[in-house]
C-alpha cells in the first residue's frame, strides 16, 4: 500500500468508477483494474466492489475494509509528514546559500 493506491481508493470512492478513477490519475482501465486486484488479493477481503454494468449500470464502491484501509493509511502518512517536519530544519545549515528556491518546492 502506497500514495498511488490510496489515490486510487479515494479516485474510486469520490467517482465510483474504476475507469473514471484511472482516467483522473492518467492511468489506463487497465492498470486501475489491476492495481484494485492486487489490493483485492492482497488485504483480508477485498477492498474494492464492483458490480457489473448492463441494463441499471455498474458501479464501483470501497468495502468497509477498504474505507477503513484507505482511513488508516491517511492517517499514517499525516502522522509520517509531521513527523518529517520537525527534522527539516537539520537541512537548513546544509544549504547552499547561492540557489533560490524552486517552484516545485512551494
Amino acid at each position: 500500500m502506497g500514495p498511488g493506491k490510496a489515490e486510487l481508493l479515494a479516485a474510486i470512492q469520490s467517482t465510483g468508477s474504476i475507469a473514471a478513477a484511472g482516467k483522473s490519475m492518467n492511468m489506463s482501465y487497465r492498470r486501475a483494474w489491476l492495481l484494485v486486484d492486487v489490493m483485492n488479493r492482497s488485504f483480508a477481503g477485498p477492498v474494492v466492489h464492483a458490480a457489473k454494468g448492463g441494463r441499471h449500470g455498474g458501479g464501483t464502491t470501497l468495502t468497509p475494509l477498504g474505507l477503513h484501509v484507505l482511513d488508516q493509511y491517511l492517517k499514517m502518512a499525516e502522522a509520517v509528514n509531521h513527523t518529517a517536519q520537525a527534522y527539516l530544519p537539520l537541512f537548513s545549515g546544509l544549504m547552499s546559500k547561492q540557489v533560490d528556491e524552486s517552484p516545485m518546492d512551494e
